[in-house]
């Protein structure tokens, strides 16, 4: 009975999985939509700077290029880091794989299976969390208007 239920439970979690792979496609499509609506708020701020500052357009093309400029310095920033990036999650996938084999010799076949399967809940879970919190922050940044002069 038990192994049936541990078995229904793997591939109820296995179907959940399968459901949340994101294919490339919807990915590219989602940062070409972001990236819009970054460039639509970008130039939204900059027309209200404008009105509250009373900017003539020498200014505003000025304000334009200073932030591009800022922009293609964090973009070569993150390029820089990327490396860095990967060799510590390499180093936490090591040591994650490191106490995956360990709770392997503590606990028993059943136990490690039980174990297993109420991670990856967890997981799910958080994930399921991180999700919706970004979506109420969407949320809060679209229906916020922004005041102010930031850049």
């Amino acid at each position: 009975m038990k192994k049936l239920v541990l078995a229904a439970a793997f591939i109820v979690t296995g179907s959940f999985a399968m459901a949340q792979q994101a294919n490339p496609q919807d990915k590219k499509i989602n940062r070409e939509e972001m990236h819009k609506k970054m460039e639509l708020k970008q130039q939204e701020r900059i027309n209200e700077m404008q009105k509250e500052l009373n900017l003539n357009e020498a200014q505003v093309a000025k304000i334009k290029n200073l932030q591009e400029k800022r922009k293609a310095d964090m973009k070569a920033e993150f390029e820089k880091n990327k490396g860095e990036r990967k060799a510590k999650m390499e180093k936490m996938k090591a040591k994650r794989q490191q106490m995956d084999n360990e709770m392997k010799t503590i606990l028993s076949p059943e136990q490690y299976d039980k174990w297993q399967v109420s991670r990856k809940a967890k997981m799910e879970e958080r994930k399921a969390m991180m999700k919706e919190r970004g979506m109420k922050h969407d949320r809060k940044m679209m229906a916020k208007p922004q005041s102010g002069a930031s850049i």
